[in-house]
């Protein structure tokens, strides 16, 4: 099933694993309340008063950073993902070995 945003909400694939330079990983009630996660799709924009839509900020492959309570959790075929407004997402992650 593929799952396309409205408007100024994205998909979101939760990054959930998190390790330390060691190696550990650590369980979810040791990490910060901010979470990452992998931007899989993208609404068309928010809807502005001329009628025009404003475009998004991030993309389709993008790393985000966004509050652990922020959007909706949904189940897709036996996977998680989050339903975002654009405006839940704090920051982008600019470089790869933030997921290391």
């Amino acid at each position: 099933m593929e799952i396309r945003p409205l408007s100024d909400h994205v998909v979101v694939k939760p990054i959930t694993e998190e390790k330390t330079v060691a190696g550990i990983v650590l369980p979810d009630t040791a990490k910060d309340k901010l979470t990452r996660g992998e931007v899989l799709a993208v609404g068309s924009g928010r809807l502005l008063d001329n009628g025009t839509r404003a475009p998004l900020e991030v993309k389709v492959g993008d790393v985000v950073l966004f509050s652990s309570e922020a959007g909706q959790k949904v189940r897709i075929d036996d996977a998680d993902y989050l339903l975002l407004r654009e405006a839940d997402i704090l920051a982008v992650l600019q470089s790869a070995s933030v997921l290391a």
